[in-house]
C-alpha cells in the first residue's frame, strides 16, 4: 500500500505522541492505571483507522489540530489523574487516622476491661465505611461531544490491619505502664519528701522540746537557788540578830562580871578569862578594857586550854612519881646520878637566860659548854626513875616553856 509522505509524518506523529502518552500514565503508578477512563471517540477512531490501514486525514494541518487536541486531552487526563491520586490518598489517610483512633480507643478500653475486643474484618461496618467511588471523570473534546465515564467503585481495605492494632494496643500498653511506673515513682518521691519533712519537722520539735526543758529546767535550779540563798540571808539574818555582839573590847560598866558578860557574848567563861589572862574567880573593875574572843579565838584558847590541863596532869602525875623515886634513892634503892637535859644553847648568854627561867619556877639548874653549844642541865637527880620522873614534870610545866626535855647520864 502507498503512502504519500503525509501520511507517513502523521503517523509518527501519533507513535510518538503514543508512546510519550504511555511514559507519563507510567509514572503516575500502576494503581492508577486499573482507574484510567475509557478512551474517547477521537482515539477509538483513530485506532481503527491505524488498525485498518486507513490514514487519519490527508491534511497536514488538520493532522496537527487533531494531535494538539489529543495532547491537551493527556494533559487533562494526567492532570484528573493526579487530582484523583490526591484525593485517594487524602482519604486513604483518613482511613488510617480513623483506624488509629478506634485501635486507641479500643486499648483504653481493653486496659480498663482487662480484655481487648476482636478487631472487626471486612465485612464490619468500619470496613464497609471505607468503600470509597471514584470520581466521575468528564473527558472534552474540541467540537466534539462530551463522553462521561463513570468507573465502577473500588473496594479499599482498611490501612491499620490487626498487627497494627496490636502493635498499638502493645504501644498504648507500654505507655500506659511507663505512665503508671512514673505516676508510682513520683508517688515514693513525694513519700519520702513527705517522711524526710515529718522528720525534720519532729526534729526541731524535739530540739525545741529539748531546749524548752533546759531552759524550765536552769530556771528551776536558778529558782532554788535563789531560795537556797535567801534562806540562807535569812538565817544568817535571825542568827545575827539572835546572837549577841562580839566587839574586839569591851569597857566594863557598874555591875559586870565575867559570867554575865560571858552569856552575854555567848562565850566560854574560861575562854573570856583566858584571854584577858585572868582567873575565872577574879572581880571585874569598873572602866577595865576587856577582849571578846571570837569564835576561831574562842576555839584556839580552847585547845589551849585542854593542852594545859593535860600538862598539869602529866605534871601532877611526875611531881607524885618524882617524889616516890626520891624517896626509894634515899633509902638506898636507886644507884647512879642523872640529869635532865632542857635546852642547847648556842652561847653561854642564851643558856643563862633558859637557866633563869628554870630557877624561878623553882628547879636546880647548871650549864655545861661542850663542842656542839652550852647545856642547860636541871638535876642531877639520884636513880634514873627519878630523872624520868623530873623530865615529865618539866616538859608538863607551863611556867618552863619546855617541852622537849630528855634524861642524860650525869657521871
Amino acid at each position: 500500500m502507498n503512502f504519500s509522505r503525509q501520511t507517513l509524518l502523521g503517523l509518527a506523529m501519533m507513535v510518538g505522541g503514543g508512546v510519550v502518552l504511555f511514559a507519563m500514565v507510567q509514572q503516575v503508578g500502576t494503581s492508577n492505571q486499573a482507574n484510567a477512563p475509557e478512551p474517547t471517540a477521537i482515539e477509538q477512531s483513530a485506532s481503527a483507522s491505524s488498525e485498518n490501514g486507513q490514514p487519519l486525514t490527508t491534511d497536514v494541518a488538520t493532522e496537527e489540530r487533531i494531535l494538539a487536541q489529543k495532547q491537551k486531552e493527556r494533559e487533562a487526563r494526567v492532570a484528573q489523574q493526579e487530582r484523583r491520586t490526591k484525593e485517594f490518598l487524602a482519604e486513604q489517610e483518613q482511613a488510617e487516622a480513623a483506624a488509629l483512633a478506634k485501635a486507641r480507643a479500643e486499648n483504653e478500653q481493653y486496659m480498663n476491661n482487662n480484655a481487648v475486643e476482636p478487631v472487626g474484618d471486612e465485612t464490619s461496618p468500619e470496613v464497609a465505611a471505607s468503600v470509597i467511588a471514584k470520581p466521575t471523570v468528564q473527558a472534552r473534546t474540541e467540537g466534539a461531544a462530551t463522553t462521561t465515564a463513570t468507573p465502577t467503585p473500588t473496594t479499599v481495605k482498611p490501612a491499620v490491619t490487626t498487627t497494627k492494632n496490636d502493635d498499638a494496643v502493645k504501644k498504648a500498653a507500654e505507655q500506659k505502664a511507663a505512665a503508671e511506673q512514673k505516676a508510682a515513682a513520683d508517688k515514693q518521691a513525694q513519700q519520702r519528701a513527705a517522711e524526710q519533712a515529718k522528720a525534720k519537722q519532729n526534729e526541731q520539735v524535739k530540739t525545741q522540746q529539748a531546749a524548752a526543758d533546759k531552759k524550765k529546767a536552769d530556771e528551776l535550779k536558778a529558782e532554788q537557788k535563789r531560795a537556797e540563798q535567801k534562806q540562807a540571808e535569812q538565817q544568817k539574818a535571825e542568827a545575827a540578830k539572835a546572837a549577841p555582839k562580839t566587839p574586839g573590847s569591851y569597857e566594863v560598866k557598874r555591875g559586870d562580871g565575867l559570867i554575865r558578860l560571858a552569856r552575854e557574848y555567848n562565850v566560854p567563861v574560861a575562854a573570856l578569862a583566858q584571854a584577858n589572862n585572868m582567873n575565872t574567880s577574879d572581880s571585874l573593875r569598873v572602866g577595865q578594857e576587856l577582849k571578846i574572843p571570837s569564835q576561831s579565838q574562842i576555839s584556839r584558847l580552847e585547845r589551849e586550854a585542854a593542852e594545859e590541863q593535860r600538862r598539869a596532869e602529866a605534871a601532877k602525875t611526875a611531881q607524885q612519881r618524882l617524889v616516890q623515886a626520891r624517896q626509894e634513892a634515899a633509902r638506898g634503892e636507886a644507884k647512879g646520878s642523872f640529869g635532865v637535859q632542857v635546852a642547847l644553847a648556842d652561847n653561854q648568854a642564851k643558856a643563862d637566860e633558859v637557866a633563869k627561867k628554870l630557877r624561878s619556877a623553882g628547879y636546880k639548874v647548871s650549864t655545861s659548854p661542850t663542842s656542839r653549844g652550852v647545856r642547860v642541865i636541871v638535876g642531877p637527880e639520884t636513880g634514873k626513875p627519878a630523872a624520868l620522873a623530873l623530865k615529865d614534870k618539866i616538859n608538863g610545866d607551863s611556867r618552863t616553856g619546855i617541852k622537849n626535855a630528855w634524861v642524860l647520864y650525869w657521871r
